[in-house]
């Protein structure tokens, strides 16, 4: 008896279609984005803000031809997760989350989608998540790509209700259990020559500082190699090279510091480190065996988050 071709879709037919579909988004999933930020100015803060910054928003140069009616604010995590809202306002303005609780394979496409979504959505509604098409906007399409980020970093979720509104009892303790497991963080203001986004946290044994950086990688671990090898890979005193993650398509250094320092004392010496790895950034020459092991040793300690 020949084989049943009752799960043989129709060519040409809706089933067919859809499945087709959702092989392509399934595809398109597990190939993900590599670098989804790569051409943004912004591009090492948006990974900081994804990956470890507890509480810290933005408000958003959006692009011309987005024809913005309402400010939008990049925020590290709205209430509940969700991908985005809008507050109700006298003047109703849009929040995007950074940190959400469903997250598809390029963010960059996800926060694109839920800025868009803040333009016409009514005050007082909220988005759970976003699905961003592909080949549909990503995040250059609507802001402005030459624009940093002007940060307000925050040490609570206060922001998470707007001034002179009482907070029902509920929110007001979500926001007071946030509160209680929020992390003390800081981004160094280096001077206008520093790459990267630096921030500084206090994590209760230790502080840290976790430095996201645009180079290469390649070219990178070259130059934290030569410094190790020399003894530069450091912050000066009550400082020391903990590893570096990969994230986003990007390598960010770690150091570990002594937490009984101000965020404000490590700015000095992370300049002066800058200027270290600048220069070992721009050395051409082949690595030394020292160079080479330590090299070797430093991608031993390496991690992916994703």
């Amino acid at each position: 008896m020949g084989k049943s071709k009752r799960n043989s879709p129709k060519p040409g037919g809706n089933r067919a279609q859809r499945l087709a579909e959702r092989r392509a988004a399934l595809e398109q999933a597990a190939r993900g984005v590599t670098r989804p930020f790569e051409g943004l100015a912004a591009e090492c803060d948006l990974v900081a803000l994804r990956e470890f910054v507890p509480s810290a928003t933005a408000q958003l140069t959006l692009s011309p031809e987005v024809a913005a009616e309402r400010t939008v604010v990049l925020a590290t995590v709205l209430p509940g997760a969700v991908a985005a809202l809008v507050r109700a306002d006298d003047e109703p303005s849009g929040y995007v989350g950074a940190q959400v609780q469903f997250q598809g394979a390029d963010p960059a496409a996800d926060l694109a989608a839920a800025i868009l979504w803040t333009q016409s959505a009514e005050p007082g509604d909220s988005l759970t998540s976003v699905e961003s098409v592909a080949g549909g906007p990503r995040l250059a399409d609507v802001i402005d790509p030459g624009v940093g980020l002007d940060l307000t970093v925050h040490q609570d979720f206060d922001w998470w209700v707007p001034e002179g509104v009482d907070p029902d009892p509920q929110v007001a303790a979500t926001i007071e259990q946030a509160k209680q497991a929020i992390m003390p963080s800081a981004r160094l203001g280096l001077d206008a020559d520093a790459i990267g986004a630096a921030w500084w946290v206090d994590a209760g044994e230790k502080a840290h500082i976790r430095w996201v950086r645009p180079e290469d990688e390649d070219n990178l671990m070259k130059a934290l190699a030569r410094l190790h090898a020399s003894g530069g890979l450091q912050l000066g005193d009550g400082s020391r090279f903990a590893g570096s993650f990969r994230t986003h398509g990007l390598l960010v250094p770690v150091f570990d510091l002594d937490r009984e320092r101000h965020a404000d004392e490590w700015v000095k010496p992370a300049i002066e480190f800058g200027a270290r790895l600048a220069d070992a950034l721009a050395t051409e020459a082949p690595l030394t065996a020292d160079e080479r092991r330590s090299r070797d040793g430093l991608r031993s300690r390496q991690i992916t988050l994703r």
